[in-house]
């Protein structure tokens, strides 16, 4: 079934329902809709810092010290 002809069919029993119960059909709806909104939003967070190179200084360990800067060799 395609989306239009869901459209179409939720329409019709909308119709078909009391105000009230009209009314809870579409607080619910806005509810998926919000819900699907967010849950895309943190996948698109999540894609935008996986491939940024915003943190790429945080894979590279910087060389702090080396064997020159050894004054006494530990002979533990």
């Amino acid at each position: 079934m395609t989306k239009q002809a869901l459209i179409e069919k939720a329409v019709k029993v909308m119709q078909q329902l009391p105000d009230e119960k009209a009314v809870e059909v579409m607080d619910f709806a806005e509810f998926l809709f919000k819900q699907h909104e967010e849950s895309q939003l943190r996948k698109d967070i999540h894609n935008m810092v996986s491939n940024g190179k915003t943190n790429a200084f945080l894979e590279e360990d910087e060389e702090l010290y080396t064997l020159s800067d050894v004054k006494e060799p530990y002979n533990g």
